[in-house]
């Protein structure tokens, strides 16, 4: 199970990490950390030194109720960082989350390997057609709604059902425009209760049966610390208990913003099928 990034096959049997820089003033966990360009490079730096093989950069903030930011903004944040952070560690595989094509292309054409989209083309019509030719890998992810409306009472008849229904579709759209590496992301916290998030995590070997890599991004979320009566930043005890278990049952990579202690659980979890 191998994707393309540039001309580097990354084998995903071997479960990866992709480290967290949101670029962003207010995402939930890290808002505001990294702005400035000494800041992202040092941050980028470590991940790497940890272990990631992946970076996914974002300048749109999807945490719940976020505000709205216009392409350009976006455009303006995320393009420099990309540039700043490969002339520095040019060998560096980054993932551009984003939902808009324009900043896909634009990212990739500047030298990212991965296009990261929260809305698996649901919120830019233009997204499938502009990866296809841009042949990157594609992360899809399962989101209700958008990031302003998607925890509004999210309801499902049976969430895994529609979720394997919703898969099923998009992949068979982003095959016949030409999509070759496409990786899905179940969206934990998108447009899901707590409850929904812990039912989807304990079908997640079901997903596999779309016979594609399994990102798995819980990272410090509100499905953990709610249930624990803590915050993000106390949650990383609780984070990698679940990227643990989502490991058990064929998570390929841990999105996460603690590279060191996810590479920990992925070289213990796999003394378990050595």
């Amino acid at each position: 199970m191998t994707i393309n990034c540039n001309g580097i096959l990354i084998d995903l049997t071997s479960p990866k990490i992709m480290g967290i820089l949101n670029i962003t003033p207010d995402s939930f966990y890290d808002g505001g950390k990294y702005i400035k360009d000494r800041e992202i490079l040092l941050q980028v730096e470590e991940m790497l030194r940890e272990g990631a093989t992946f970076i996914d950069i974002g300048a749109y903030s999807s945490r719940p109720g976020a505000e709205h930011v216009c392409e350009e903004e976006e455009i303006n944040r995320i393009l420099p960082a990309v540039t700043s952070v490969l002339e520095r560690f040019p060998e560096a595989l980054l993932s551009i989350d984003t939902f808009r094509s324009k900043v896909a292309k634009e990212c990739i054409e500047a030298g990212a390997a991965i296009v990261n989209d929260i809305s698996a083309g649901n919120m830019d019509t233009d997204m499938f057609q502009t990866v296809a030719d841009l042949k990157a890998p594609y992360v899809m992810m399962h989101m209700k709604g958008t990031p302003q409306t998607m925890q509004k009472d999210p309801t499902y008849d049976d969430i895994s059902k529609e979720m394997m229904h919703y898969f099923s579709k998009k992949i068979n759209e982003a095959k016949s425009l030409g999509i070759k590496d496409i990786i899905i992301d179940p969206g934990f916290g998108f447009g899901k209760t707590i409850e929904h998030n812990y039912e989807v995590l304990s079908k997640l070997a079901l997903f596999k049966n779309l016979e594609m890599p399994i990102l798995v991004g819980v990272s410090r979320k509100s499905m953990i610390y709610k249930i624990l009566n803590s915050s993000p930043s106390e949650a990383l005890n609780g984070t990698t208990v679940v990227n643990t278990i989502a490991l058990t049952k064929g998570a390929n990579i841990l999105r996460v913003h603690d590279v060191k202690e996810a590479m920990e659980c992925i070289k213990l979890a796999e003394m378990l099928n050595p």
